[in-house]
C-alpha cells in the first residue's frame, strides 16, 4: 500500500482548479436562466441550462449592478466569462462577465421589462396625470445647457409667450450619473418660487444616449414630482419610460415649448373673439330690457295708476255694507232669541204661578237658618208664625190648628 501514490482532497481538487481555469480562461455559453436569485450580498446565482446539461454561473455585485436588464428564470442569454473552481465544495461554475439577452437586445428588453412594472403599480395611469396650466409664471427647463435642445426650446418660448419666467436646471443627459442628476433636480424643482410647469428631455441620439430617460429613478422622481411635468425625449419615434409617467408627452423639446405656452396672437385672437361675444350679449341685452320695460311701462298699472285704487275702495264699501248688514241680521236674530227665553223663563217663574190664585207659605226661622219653604201639613204645628206670599203682598199668620190631610176645593174663580 505503501508503493500507491496517494493524493488529499485538496491536492486532487487543486490540480482539477489548475487544469479547467487554464483551459477555459473566458468562454462564451447560451443557455436559459433558471434558479435565479438574488443574495443580500447584491450577487446573483443561477443555473444555466439546455436540454441536458446544467452548468452553475454566477454575477458579482459589481457586474450585476452595470446591467440595464433585469435577470430572470426563462430568459435566454449568452453569458461570458472564465470558469472558476471553487475548492471548499469541489464545484464549478461560471463567473458571468458579460451578459446578452438573445432575441432582444439588453436596452430593449430592459425597457420592457421596467415598463411592465411600472404599468403594474400605477405609474403610467391616467388618473395619476396633472393638467397644465393655460398660463404659466415660471417654466423650468431640466435638460443639458449646451444642447440643441435647450436653444429650441427658448426661442419657441420667447416667440410665443413672453410673459412667463423661464428657469434652467442644466444637467447631464447621457452617460455615467445622468440619470441621477436628472432625478435630482426632478426632486428640488418645486423649491423654485413660482414654477408651474416643468419641461424635462433632451435632443434625438441612438437608444443608448436616451437610456438616462429609461431609467427607474427618473420615473419615480417625475411620477413624484408635485409639478405639471412634460417630457420631450427624442424625436417622435422615439418613446421613453418618462413619456409615459410624464404628465404630458411631447414628440419634441420644440413641441414641449409649443404645449406649456399659448401663441400670444393666438391668445389675442381669442380675447378679440370673447370682446365681440361679450359686446354682442351685452347689446341684445339691452335691447331686451328695454322691449321689456316698453312692455311694463304700457301696462294699465302705470298707465292708469288710480284705477286700482278705485277698485279697492269700491271693494272695501262692499266689504262694509255686507259688515253692516250681517251685524244687524245677527242683532235681530239675537234680540229674537233672547226674547224667546223670557218668554220661556216667565212661563216658569212663580210669580205667574200667583196670578192664577196660588200662594206661597213659609215659615220664620232664626237668622242663621234659611226660612222653610212649607209643602206639607205636617211642617207646622200650632203656635207658629207662618207668612204666606200671595200676588199683591204677604199674609202674616199664626197656626191655630191642622189638619193632617187636605180638603177638596173647586177652583170658583
Amino acid at each position: 500500500m505503501s508503493e500507491i501514490p496517494l493524493k488529499t482532497v485538496s491536492q486532487i481538487t487543486r490540480e482539477l482548479k489548475d487544469a479547467v481555469e487554464e483551459n477555459f480562461p473566458f468562454i462564451w455559453v447560451l443557455g436559459e436562466v433558471s434558479n435565479c436569485r438574488r443574495a443580500t450580498s447584491g450577487h446573483v446565482y443561477f443555473t444555466l441550462k439546455d436540454e441536458s446539461a446544467r452548468l452553475g454561473a454566477v454575477i458579482w455585485r459589481s457586474t450585476a449592478a452595470r446591467l440595464k436588464f433585469k435577470i430572470q428564470d426563462g430568459l435566454e442569454v449568452v453569458a461570458a466569462g472564465p470558469i472558476e473552481v471553487y475548492q471548499a465544495r469541489g464545484t464549478y461554475q461560471l463567473i458571468v462577465q458579460q451578459l446578452i439577452s438573445q432575441g432582444v437586445g439588453a436596452l430593449e428588453l430592459a425597457f420592457r421589462q421596467l415598463r411592465d412594472k411600472l404599468s403594474a403599480e400605477g405609474l403610467f395611469a391616467s388618473a395619476s396625470k396633472q393638467p397644465l396650466p393655460r398660463f404659466p409664471r415660471r417654466v423650468a427647463l431640466i435638460t443639458s445647457p449646451t444642447g440643441a435642445a435647450v436653444r429650441d426650446m427658448l426661442q419657441v418660448l420667447m416667440r410665443r409667450w413672453r410673459a412667463s419666467d423661464i428657469v434652467l436646471l442644466p444637467v447631464a443627459v447621457q452617460g455615467e450619473g445622468a440619470a441621477r442628476e436628472i432625478a435630482a433636480a426632478l426632486r428640488i424643482v418645486h423649491r423654485i418660487s413660482d414654477v408651474e410647469v416643468v419641461i424635462v428631455g433632451r435632443g434625438g441620439g441612438s437608444l443608448e444616449d436616451l437610456w438616462p430617460f429609461n431609467e427607474e429613478i427618473v420615473a419615480r422622481a417625475i411620477y413624484d414630482c408635485s409639478i405639471p411635468v412634460i417630457s420631450a425625449v427624442g424625436h417622435e419615434i422615439d418613446i421613453s419610460i418618462s413619456d409615459l409617467v410624464a404628465d404630458r408627452r411631447a414628440l419634441t423639446p420644440s413641441e414641449a415649448a409649443e404645449l406649456v405656452v399659448p401663441h400670444q396672437d393666438e391668445v389675442s385672437n381669442e380675447l378679440l373673439n370673447i370682446r365681440s361675444r361679450l359686446t354682442n350679449s351685452l347689446r341684445w341685452r339691452m335691447e331686451h330690457a328695454h322691449i321689456q320695460l316698453d312692455a311694463i311701462a304700457s301696462r294699465r298699472v302705470f298707465t292708469r295708476p288710480l284705477d286700482r285704487i278705485h277698485d279697492l275702495v269700491a271693494r272695501l264699501d262692499d266689504f262694509d255694507d255686507q259688515l253692516r248688514h250681517a251685524t244687524k241680521s245677527l242683532e235681530k236674530a239675537t234680540r229674537q232669541k233672547i226674547a224667546a227665553l223670557d218668554s220661556s223663563l216667565q212661563a216658569l217663574s212663580p210669580l205667574r204661578v200667583l196670578e192664577r190664585g196660588y200662594s206661597i207659605t213659609y215659615r220664620h226661622t232664626d237668622d242663621q237658618t234659611p226660612r222653610e219653604l212649607i209643602r206639607a201639613g205636617d211642617q207646622v204645628h200650632p203656635g207658629q208664625e207662618l207668612t204666606t206670599i200671595v200676588q199683591k203682598g204677604q199674609i202674616n199668620s199664626r197656626v191655630e190648628s191642622m189638619q193632617a190631610e187636605t180638603t177638596p176645593f173647586n177652583d170658583t174663580s
